[in-house]
């Protein structure tokens, strides 16, 4: 028994060594020091005469230090061993591609290849070998003729996968089309390695030959999934009425219709802020649903008319949302319609007292705590309207103790620190945006990051803070709807405090309350001194992109629209909003997008 325990004893701890040794050789090996590296791999192949990576540790040492003959000699031995591993082979021809002797290797990269049709079942491990030296060609070989001798191979996936690393886009979709429509457990391969490629650009190259393949192949085979595909491509490229074209496609010729998609795509042209694609989504919804689904999908439209209106509108939707929470009878379903029509009273149609009680009388009707949580914070909402302050930061706070682990806690956290910004208490605003900014949610991190920084930044110039206390001032006008006042008060900033650190902000803030007001001249220029006097500040590409959409979207310049698109391809390459630029930039330029 104790030499069997002195036994095990030795054995691990010899195992133990040569896991250090090859440790220390690869150690080596990466830093270039060759001569270290196959010393410590041959002490372990001495140990160990089957460890494969000794042997190839040892055999990639040699060939750095160009000792070819002594790495062909060690393959030749090993391919004696075992002849039935034609892995060897392709090693053995790598050794000579290493020495420029191309002839040689190919004799024996296609030795490699021949074996595979007495044994299709080595494919894999040939391509792969292939693979591992980048040599894809030889490895698409490999694959391909597993395939012909023995189609159930199950080969194809891996070949797909190849094509896209070749770059032969063409032949990668075609070979992951035909498998989902073999298997539909390929669809989720398809997708990601589809993902790698198309971008938001509809005229790239990837978009249109996709594009192109899915339209090919309907008018042959109107099999639903390139209905779905040519929907997720058309989401990507953010053109949600053409997806819904196809999800309109799909859900008429579904056997048990289901529109779950469709509110997908709805909530998803919302995000992309493309209002009007979204309404179009809604009101097919509208028509088709049953009355569960038709109450969502008419919040939703209510939502897009509010975001979309002018206030001559105002009255109109007022009604409609009256209308709806009488069509459903107040019933907790419309919970969540009842509080965006309490948020649309306050600062909408300025019915605070009616929108106030009208939220609180909600909470009795909530069923859970997520529901009184998103009613509170509503009503916080509506307390930071009337500027009652303290008392909106209780409301916000019992918000963050009621769903603490879900992201409106986040919500009503930067909510706190936005409030206390506004009553000018910037040092606890700081506190809350030290911890937003490691927030899990990008959005708030982002936004926490954005007010952090104006913060800091202009309390460093001014220690009174008396620019940044008008700047939040205007800010809170803002957010009450008070626009005019706001521009107003940013103009006196301007005037009174130019040249210091808040000029570009309050430039920005004032120019996007202009535009809310249709006064676009003005807004104009506020963004071309943006550009011209702060042009490498972090407004800057803001600044090109909201002159570049105005000028297209609200003045019919296209001829200006494009050269501020430009503006951001060539001064703002790292700009969130480079990729819907160039798009932009092409149509207006003109480029053929099929």
């Amino acid at each position: 028994m104790r030499f069997f325990i002195l036994f095990i004893s030795v054995f691990l701890f010899s195992l133990q060594v040569n896991a250090q040794s090859l440790q220390l050789a690869q150690n080596f090996f990466d830093k270039g020091e060759y001569e270290k590296a196959l010393s410590y791999y041959q002490k372990t192949l001495e140990q160990q005469s089957n460890n494969p990576r000794a042997f190839n540790g040892v055999v990639s040492s040699l060939q750095q230090l160009e000792r070819f003959d002594k790495a062909e000699e060690m393959l030749m031995r090993q391919l004696e061993d075992s002849p039935q591993n034609s892995t060897f082979l392709i090693d053995i021809g790598h050794n000579f591609a290493l020495q420029r002797n191309e002839a040689k290797a190919e004799e024996y990269y296609q030795k490699a290849l021949a074996v595979i049709e007495t044994e299709p079942r080595q494919a894999f491990s040939v391509g792969l070998k292939f693979e591992n030296i980048n040599l894809l060609e030889y490895a698409a070989t490999a694959y391909k003729k597993a395939n012909e001798i023995m189609p159930n191979a199950g080969l194809e996936l891996k070949l797909a996968r190849l094509y896209g690393e070749q770059g032969e886009l063409q032949q990668m979709f075609e070979s992951y089309l035909d498998l989902v429509i073999k298997d539909e457990k390929y669809f989720p391969y398809a997708n990601r390695e589809f993902g790698e490629f198309i971008t938001e650009d509809a005229s790239a190259e990837a978009n249109v030959l996709l594009r192109t393949t899915l339209l090919k192949r309907l008018q042959t085979n109107p099999d639903p999934f390139y209905n779905e595909m040519l929907s997720w491509l058309y989401i990507q490229q953010k053109e949600y009425s053409k997806a819904l074209v196809q999800e309109k496609a799909i859900f008429r010729r579904a056997e048990v219709p289901n529109l779950n998609r469709i509110m997908n795509l709805a909530y998803a042209a919302k995000r992309a802020e493309d209002l009007e694609a979204a309404k179009e989504v809604t009101n097919f919804i509208i028509e088709e649903a049953p009355p569960n689904l038709k109450l969502r999908a008419k919040q939703l439209k209510l939502s897009l008319d509010v975001a979309t209106a002018t206030t001559s509108e105002y009255p109109e939707i007022e009604k409609n949302f009256r209308s709806v929470i009488a069509e459903y009878k107040n019933a907790g379903e419309t919970i969540p319609l009842q509080i965006d029509f309490g948020q649309f009273l306050a600062f909408k149609s300025n019915k605070v007292i009616e929108a106030e009680n009208l939220l609180k009388n909600l909470l009795d009707k909530a069923i859970n705590e997520y529901e009184k949580a998103r009613i509170k914070m509503a009503i916080a909402d509506v307390l930071v309207l009337q500027e009652k302050f303290n008392e909106a930061l209780i409301t916000y706070t019992q918000v963050q103790k009621m769903v603490k682990n879900d992201k409106i806690a986040q919500d009503a956290q930067f909510k706190v620190a936005k409030t206390s910004y506004y009553k000018g208490d910037f040092e606890w605003a700081q506190t809350q945006l030290d911890v937003l900014k490691k927030s899990t949610s990008q959005l708030i991190a982002n936004d926490a990051m954005e007010l952090s920084l104006m913060i800091n930044d202009n309390t460093l110039e001014d220690s009174t803070q008396v620019a940044l206390k008008k700047y939040a001032h205007a800010d809170l006008l803002a957010f009450q709807g008070k626009n005019e006042q706001a521009i107003a008060e940013l103009s006196e900033l301007l005037t009174e405090h130019k040249g210091e650190k808040i000029e570009d902000e309050a430039l920005f803030k004032q120019a996007q309350l202009y535009e809310l007001q249709a006064q676009y001249l003005l807004a104009e220029e506020n963004y071309l001194a943006i550009l011209d006097n702060f042009g490498q500040d972090l407004l800057a590409d803001n600044a090109a992109w909201n002159l570049a959409e105005m000028y297209s979207n609200m003045l019919n310049l296209p001829e200006k629209a494009q050269q501020y698109y430009e503006k951001i391809l060539f001064n703002f390459e790292d700009s969130i909003y480079f990729i819907e630029s160039r798009k932009k930039y092409r149509s207006l330029r003109g480029d053929e997008i099929e």
